[in-house]
């Protein structure tokens, strides 16, 4: 990497393909004036945005670090911020950010920063580059106003701390995310990286399936007889029973849960935090379906059922308690109608649902370390 010159800053943001380029992209439209505002000393920042799968084939810190620093070798960068939406691990600790000073580069793990991410991302970037644009990054005197105290950087994002760096790394500071917030932070990112909502559409098949149950038994007065007699705690674990039933079909048969080779404490604890994330981001996807399910139940409930007929089959009322209480029934059914359903998904379809492509990649490559 080049010494910057001219009053210039060349920022380069390597981005993984996905969420962390989308990102990047976003980023470098916001930062250039901020940084040179805070900077002050006329110093302008130009960004480039270079989107590919740096972290292929493996999660080692040092490892990517060296990728990193290679990457930019011969670049006419200053500094190179990367970002993947892997969570990273060090000594058991979850890592938000690794800096090198002397070469101009880190790497932040965008799942840390929880679930305000391109928020939070964007003044993490501009932290990061504050800091290596320094003396020991351009060979420039350091205006006062961008001298960064440690603990600005990490009280921006509590519950964050500085961690023990070795020697022989490259890294010459790092900043962790620790305890029970902590873990509530990096699995909420990990969920918001997967980015749920998708699940929806990428369960057509299983939808068709419940769609059609909850049609059929909107019309069954055997249904609408259990319906008016379930009391709510009875409608509530039938609601989640069938929940419960539509998430762990799609995690096994599409066979998302994590397992690790490694017997060891911190192997463990990562696998817990995979599945754990994996239960989240599924369970997500299929409590937004369930919502929709309810509102088309109701609808057509609303659209077809008839008063009398209604009367006569249950002896009791048609009112507003028995469209939503029916509906609500009919979802729990159309939603375990749906769990069967979704084995005829391809198990590649439903991880490209729950998964980000970085993730899916880390996952495939793991499976086939496993069949080796």
């Amino acid at each position: 990497m080049r010494v910057s010159s001219q009053g210039v800053t060349v920022v380069a943001l390597l981005a993984d393909p996905d969420a962390p380029t989308e990102i990047a992209q976003r980023t470098a439209r916001v930062l250039p004036d901020r940084l040179a505002d805070r900077w002050g000393e006329g110093r302008r920042f130009e960004f480039e945005v270079v989107s590919e799968p740096f972290t292929a084939g493996t999660e080692d810190l040092s490892t990517l670090m060296r990728r990193i620093v290679d990457r930019g070798s011969g670049q006419a960068w200053d500094v190179v911020v990367a970002l993947t939406d892997l969570p990273l691990h060090s000594h058991g600790h979850k890592v938000m950010v690794n800096l090198s000073h002397e070469h101009g580069v880190a790497l932040l793990s965008l799942p840390s920063l929880g679930l305000r991410l391109q928020a939070r991302a964007r003044r993490a970037v501009e932290e990061i580059v504050l800091s290596l644009a320094g003396p020991r990054a351009t060979g420039v005197e350091e205006p006062p106003r961008s001298r960064l105290h440690p603990d600005r950087f990490a009280g921006r994002f509590a519950p964050v701390h500085r961690d023990q760096v070795d020697e022989a790394e490259s890294t010459d500071l790092r900043y962790v995310v620790s305890g029970p917030r902590g873990y509530a932070r990096m699995l909420a990112g990990m969920v918001r990286a997967n980015r749920p909502w998708r699940l929806v559409p990428g369960l057509s098949r299983a939808l068709a399936a419940a769609l059609a149950t909850g049609a059929i038994a909107t019309v069954n007065s055997t249904v609408w007889s259990l319906a008016a007699s379930l009391s709510t705690p009875r409608l509530v674990i039938a609601m989640v029973s069938s929940l419960a039933l539509m998430i762990g079909w799609l995690i096994v048969d599409a066979n998302l849960w994590h397992r690790t080779a490694k017997d060891s404490p911190e192997a463990w604890k990562r696998a817990a935090l995979y599945n754990a994330s994996t239960v989240v981001t599924v369970g997500i996807g299929v409590l937004a379906c369930y919502a929709g399910l309810l509102v088309i139940n109701l609808l057509s409930a609303l659209f077809i059922l008839n008063d009398q007929v209604f009367t006569s089959a249950t002896r009791t009322p048609l009112h507003a308690v028995e469209y939503w209480t029916l509906s609500w029934f009919v979802a729990s059914i159309a939603t375990t109608g749906g769990a069967l359903g979704s084995g005829l998904e391809s198990n590649e379809a439903i991880r490209a649902a729950a998964f980000s492509k970085r993730e899916q990649q880390r996952r495939d490559a793991q499976q086939d370390d496993h069949d080796d």
